[in-house]
């Protein structure tokens, strides 16, 4: 069950919240069009949705090294020279990540203060307003695990060298 969450966690997530905004918004039309009367909660239900979705797929694009690169730069270094420019860059996006996680949980803890619900649904905001501060946590943990994926090449590549001298 961990290796299942391990791998497939964000994409599960994604799909769900993928498929919930569909189907309200496929009720919100049938009901504006086909019943003529508009659903007040959809349209605010679908934002929060789609924000959650937004967070999560950061620490999706974490665990795949799909992100903003210069990809033809990294490839011109031998594999090792890859891993550890890989193992840079994991340790300045986890420095960033680090840094960002007590602002969402100062946020968070705002929301909580304040008790503000939204108008609609009634939803108290801070489950809207802990999706930073969960995808900050579950980026940092993909990241620490990229980093030692890289880590382990690095290192792999000299005790290789070590071997043959």
């Amino acid at each position: 069950m961990l290796k299942w969450l391990d791998e497939n966690l964000e994409e599960f997530l994604m799909v769900a919240l993928l498929i919930a905004m569909t189907v309200i918004m496929g009720i919100q039309v049938f009901a504006r069009y086909a019943l003529g009367a508009s659903l007040s909660w959809s349209e605010e239900l679908t934002r929060y949705l789609f924000i959650w979705s937004g967070f999560i797929s950061v620490s999706y694009c974490t665990k795949k090294c799909i992100s903003i690169k210069i990809e033809q730069f990294v490839a011109m270094f031998p594999r090792r020279g890859k891993a550890l420019f890989k193992v840079v860059n994991h340790t300045i996006e986890l420095a960033l990540f680090l840094y960002l996680i007590p602002f969402a949980v100062l946020y968070l803890k705002s929301a909580f203060e304040s008790g503000q619900v939204s108008p609609a649904c009634q939803i108290p905001m801070y489950y809207i307003q802990a999706a930073p501060l969960v995808s900050f946590v579950l980026v940092a943990f993909r990241i620490i695990q990229r980093w030692i994926i890289e880590f382990k090449i690095v290192i792999r590549k000299d005790d290789k060298e070590k071997g043959d001298k």
